[in-house]
């Protein structure tokens, strides 16, 4: 059996991935690199795959979910650009660690999982690690979390064919929207709401992410 590896050595691996798999690949956002930097991504993975924590791909959750690669969390999370003030919501948080890196630069984080073991042993990992600056629940993303919006930013890590509707309702103006969109053919999207409250929208890249499940499994595909 493998000895674990100790706080350093996983340092270590989580320096070498912020240099080989962030920087070296466009991320600039120094908020961004530093946060990436900070939290501790194995301890969002399942032990047995803790190792491979930091290398350049997802790793698989229960549930036949998955955390996404350390790039596309440092990427989203660059367009998202979030501020000491913003308000987030995240849809199909997973694990916790993108909602980690997010409670590291806004003001405050909700966030809905549809996978109820998922969306408990976040909260506790999340609580047990400091940040209090989170609110999570289990459900259904679909509807968004009215109660709490506007939002400066939202940001799906699960791809449904379109963008719910009620989802950009709760953008605020000026706020981001950042989410993998598609079925057979998935790009990461970015959606910006102007100051006029009107919608202007891009696609940035390809990606592959898990399915968006429940209620927006039932929207039209789209191409």
């Amino acid at each position: 059996m493998n000895r674990p590896l100790s706080d350093e050595q996983y340092a270590a691996l989580r320096q070498r991935m912020v240099d080989q798999q962030l920087i070296a690949r466009g991320i600039a956002d120094p908020r961004v690199i530093d946060a990436l930097s900070r939290v501790p991504r194995h301890l969002f993975v399942p032990e047995e795959m803790r190792a491979f924590a930091y290398e350049d791909h997802p790793l698989p959750l229960v549930a036949n979910q998955t955390i996404s690669q350390p790039y596309i969390v440092a990427l989203m999370t660059q367009w998202a650009a979030p501020e000491p003030t913003s308000r987030v919501l995240e849809i199909g948080f997973g694990s916790g660690y993108q909602t980690a890196v997010l409670a590291e630069l806004a003001g405050h984080v909700w966030g809905i999982e549809i996978v109820e073991s998922l969306a408990r042993s976040a909260s506790q990992r999340l609580y047990d690690l400091g940040y209090h600056n989170v609110t999570l629940r289990h459900g259904d993303g679909y509807a968004g979390w009215p109660e709490h919006a506007p939002y400066d930013i939202i940001l799906l890590a699960a791809a449904p064919p379109a963008i719910p509707p009620p989802l950009l309702e709760q953008l605020a103006r000026g706020g981001r929207l950042i989410a993998p969109v598609g079925v057979d053919e998935q790009f990461l999207t970015y959606i910006e709401r102007d100051d006029d409250g009107q919608l202007h929208e891009r696609r940035l890249s390809r990606v592959l992410f898990v399915p968006m499940t429940g209620t927006a499994q039932r929207l039209p595909r789209t191409t």
